[in-house]
């Protein structure tokens, strides 16, 4: 018997049945997770916030709701609505070159303007919440349930920034009650250097014998430090705009820093 005579289930069995099976469902698998990982960003778009050209092999999923948890309405994704309010325009930027993937220069102070390394996004201005309901982040004096274990406790010590300057002290700690992590300190700023309360993220705080030390910004920027609107509970927007202002001082903080180490 020639190969063209034989049949083709002569040469096909459980096995090759098994492998063909498993390779269509990997590729409808690939399809499938690389859909739903479009549902947010896209289409996407050019520097100059039009359309890109190469949008990519794979379309757009079917637009669909989900229903947030503790009554937090619901969101549709991807939708025209959802993506234009979570983006900002007119941002203090200007480009660098007509060519595209050049980067674009600052025109203003680019720690107040948020561009940049200083960049956030429009997040929900909502504190987040653990499985309960309840805010997940909360300063130390509003519950009893929690203290400082190891370490020292660096609530009285002074706050000394970049630049040596001592801004204020330590009043009190905000912790991430489910997992039990400290996330900000709490800073009681001098009049000098603006009053009132900031939050500063405690991965960018080094907690010594003596003091707390913010290498990231210096004293002048302290008083611009954003704000929070409660003093029990801080929102996903209000993180995002604190922790970017004290990291974009790594680079912007000082003329010295945007320079390239000699």
């Amino acid at each position: 018997m020639t190969p063209l005579d034989t049949p083709f289930f002569g040469n096909f069995d459980l096995a090759s049945l098994s492998i063909w099976l498993f390779w269509i469902f990997f590729a409808l698998l690939v399809y499938y997770l690389q859909t739903e990982n479009m549902r947010e960003g896209y289409p996407l778009e050019a520097d100059d916030g039009g359309e890109a050209a190469n949008q990519g092999p794979f379309p757009l999923p079917k637009a669909k709701t989900f229903k947030l948890p503790h009554g937090r309405g619901e969101v549709t994704v991807p939708s025209a609505e959802n993506e234009a309010a979570h983006r900002r325009t007119n941002l203090a930027l200007e480009q660098t070159s007509k060519a595209g993937g050049f980067p674009f220069a600052p025109t203003g102070d680019p720690m107040l303007d948020g561009v940049g390394p200083a960049s956030w996004a429009p997040r929900r201005d909502a504190p987040e919440l653990d499985g309960h309901g309840h805010p997940k982040i909360v300063p130390m004096a509003q519950t009893e349930a929690y203290r400082v274990s190891a370490g020292r406790d660096p609530r009285g010590l002074p706050v000394v920034a970049g630049d040596g300057a001592t801004v204020g002290e330590i009043t009190d700690i905000w912790i991430d009650t489910p997992e039990q992590l400290v996330r900000y300190l709490e800073v009681t700023l001098n009049d000098d250097h603006g009053g009132g309360t900031r939050l500063i993220p405690i991965n960018l705080a080094v907690i010594r014998s003596d003091r707390v030390k913010v290498r990231s910004i210096f004293g002048k920027h302290f008083a611009n430090v954003p704000q929070i609107k409660s003093g029990t509970q801080v929102t996903l927007l209000e993180e995002d705009k604190i922790t970017a202002y004290y990291a974009s001082g790594n680079l912007y903080a000082s003329e010295d820093r945007l320079n390239p180490y000699a």
